[in-house]
């Protein structure tokens, strides 16, 4: 954890279908239970501009969407969401959970789309002002069972069109960076029951940050 720090930042990362939305609010449930404040958001979005930014990024209207303009678009809406509430919030000792950050622009357009984990790891310095997770909390599934249960519903986006291929690809991704940084990131088993992994989820929390 950063010492310099007033409040704690868990984020939730993973590809479709992990129930990153699901945990994330079962743990600030949890937290508020305790005391603690809480400021929840996701990526992209968690602002007015930002939220905008994600109806044209995310949108199944722009299959046609250029890599270059996909990874702008998605630093953009985080440039946004840091300075307006994630960096004021752990300023004055908030609690801040996050359904994705800057994690996903290294898997999804770092590694996938080739386009250089180097390259947007020096954009998401800019747009977080080197701010980053205490604690990363990764919901790992197999990919067919993470679409299957996206598959016909309405949070269906751009993004969980894409192949089959694609999709393996962000999983290894994702697993990669947890084994890079083990201090950092933990894996779930998100393949299992919503109130297993929230109590793996809640374990996970008590043991890597302290709780008053």
């Amino acid at each position: 954890m950063d010492n310099n720090r007033k409040g704690v930042f868990i984020s939730f990362e993973g590809g479709e279908g992990g129930g990153k939305s699901v945990q994330i609010v079962r743990l600030r449930e949890k937290l508020e239970k305790i005391g603690k404040k809480i400021v929840m958001t996701r990526e992209p979005g968690g602002t007015m501009i930002s939220e905008q930014i994600r109806e044209v990024v995310l949108g199944k209207k722009n299959m046609g969407m250029a890599y270059t303009t996909e990874v702008l678009l998605f630093q953009a809406a985080r440039a946004q969401v840091y300075r307006e509430l994630i960096i004021p919030a752990l300023e004055v000792g908030k609690w801040v959970l996050a359904d994705r950050t800057s994690d996903s622009s290294i898997v999804y357009q770092g590694m996938v789309r080739e386009f250089g984990v180097s390259e947007i790891k020096h954009l998401n310095d800019l747009s977080t002002k080197n701010t980053y997770p205490d604690l990363t909390i990764l919901l790992d599934v197999p990919v067919e069972v993470g679409l299957a249960r996206r598959n016909g519903t309405e949070k269906m986006d751009r993004l969980d069109l894409e192949s089959r291929n694609f999709h393996e690809k962000v999983r290894q991704g994702y697993l990669t960076l947890a084994k890079e940084n083990p201090k950092r990131w933990v894996v779930v088993d998100a393949s299992r029951t919503i109130e297993t992994i929230a109590e793996d989820v809640w374990s996970i929390v008590r043991k890597r940050v302290i709780i008053d």
